[in-house]
């Protein structure tokens, strides 16, 4: 694997949903084989929806075997540094965050090299940095994130995606455009946290819980 800006992001963040999935099973009190699984699906559940709707099978991590190994090692050192890792209460958050900003960039990139349209392109990689987690959620029998009103996450996302668009169409240096795009979906989704900052409901006042 060649190491560029591009496979190193994808590495980060494959990394940060591994240990977001292992901190959530950990959370839920799984077992070791729970534990990996809940890491590996968050990890790849998203580049793997992004695959197979492009046609690109094998999918990446059946290709490089890479991820398997790293996604294999960080759960061990999540599980290792759980105590430590649980003292960090946002620790979850933290990287989830991290997960979805890179894989975000990563998605309309992989749209982009397909030559597919800006729009399409941009929900590939909502789908790409939003899946895992959605996958994750589930299986830990918790209401996604993406579907929470408290949360800002797939709206970070489709923001994401449309500057990185703009500063592809602009020429603009790919690896400005790489870190620019993921830190502004990063730091989106902690403001939208910091500040509670919601989208708009149609519930009356007394249906809400």
């Amino acid at each position: 694997m060649e190491f560029s800006l591009f496979n190193i992001l994808d590495i980060l963040g494959t990394a940060a949903f591994a240990i977001s999935g292992a901190l959530s099973a950990m959370n839920r009190r799984l077992d070791l084989f729970g534990i990996f699984i809940i890491a590996f699906v968050t990890a790849i559940g998203g580049g793997t929806l992004r695959d197979v709707l492009i046609g690109n099978t094998p999918v990446t991590w059946m290709e490089n075997t890479i991820y398997i190994y790293l996604i294999s090692v960080v759960t061990i050192l999540a599980i290792l540094f759980r105590n430590y890792l649980n003292h960090l209460r946002k620790s979850l958050f933290l990287f989830d965050t991290i997960g979805l900003g890179v894989f975000t960039i990563t998605g309309v990139e992989i749209g982009i090299r397909n030559e597919l349209d800006p729009i399409i392109s941009i929900a590939l990689g909502g789908m790409t940095g939003a899946f895992g987690g959605v996958i994750r959620d589930i299986l830990c029998n918790e209401i996604p994130v993406i579907f929470r009103k408290e949360e800002i996450y797939a709206t970070a996302c489709l923001v994401g995606g449309l500057i990185f668009v703009i500063m592809h169409d602009q020429n603009i240096n790919t690896d400005i455009t790489y870190l620019v795009t993921s830190l502004t979906v990063i730091i989106l989704r902690l403001l939208a946290v910091k500040y509670h900052i919601t989208l708009p409901d149609f519930y009356p006042e007394k249906e809400q819980k």
